[in-house]
């Protein structure tokens, strides 16, 4: 019964979510060490347009009406994002590009799990509040028990993961805030996001836009380390117009 009112709330928040994940946690994982340099030496900054892919077809996997039902697929994209992690765990210990630039023996931990996983779901109700969007405390309660399966599916303990969305926030505090920094891996996978960004058939806006919309998402502190040049035209439409299309 959670998983399908978290799957009405997903339906309901639409662009909001698509925003906060797109342009505030996709581009705050380039200012997480660990995971910026995992997808750079991984070969995700040779071919980040699959990488992508990738994690978009999570995104929109986990988003779907019948995420966890028979006829959805979170189950199995869980499971090849395992492998793929453990492939991950295999080969870049042996690379003689990541090495050098490592402080763990082992990539993509438990702890490296979780940071992702607040980077994603903690990071987004956080904008939700801020925003001023509209929902229900059923809702936001199912929000994160989605969370909590999509993290246990894919591997990280249940100990770990939050279980209210106070603890959510309190933990993202003493783990991810103070982690988060730039790195010469994570600013080259971010223009590579901005470029191609700019370059999709269909897309929304230019590269001038989607550097604004990740300042104002990230804030200028985060925005300044990932090199996204001040636009005030720009800038001033997101703080003036964003919140009038929340409300």
């Amino acid at each position: 019964d959670m998983l399908n009112t978290a799957a009405q709330f997903n339906a309901s928040q639409g662009a909001i979510l698509d925003l906060s994940y797109g342009m505030g946690s996709g581009m705050m994982s380039c200012l997480i060490p660990h995971e910026a340099r995992a997808v750079y030496y991984s070969m995700g900054g040779a071919n980040m347009k699959d990488r992508i892919a990738k994690t978009a077809k999570y995104g929109y996997d986990i988003g779907s009406l019948n995420a966890y039902q028979p006829s959805g697929k979170m189950i199995v994209t869980s499971a090849k994002v395992r492998l793929t992690h453990a492939t991950i765990r295999n080969l870049l210990p042996q690379s003689p590009y990541w090495k050098p630039s490592a402080d763990q023996p082992i990539p993509i931990s438990q702890r490296d799990l979780l940071i992702t996983w607040h980077s994603l779901g903690t990071f987004v109700m956080q904008n939700l509040q801020k925003w001023g969007a509209t929902y229900t405390s059923d809702q936001a309660a199912a929000y994160l028990h989605l969370w909590q399966v999509s993290g246990h599916l894919l591997g990280i303990q249940d100990q770990f993961l939050p279980t209210t969305w106070d603890d959510a926030f309190a933990q993202f505090q003493q783990v991810v805030t103070p982690i988060l920094a730039p790195t010469s891996e994570g600013l080259t996978l971010a223009q590579i996001l901005i470029n191609l960004g700019d370059q999709a058939d269909g897309g929304f806006a230019s590269r001038p836009m989607l550097q604004s919309a990740t300042r104002y998402v990230l804030g200028d502190t985060y925005a300044n380390w990932l090199a996204m040049p001040v636009n005030p035209p720009l800038d001033a439409m997101w703080k003036a117009g964003w919140p009038q299309y929340v409300a």
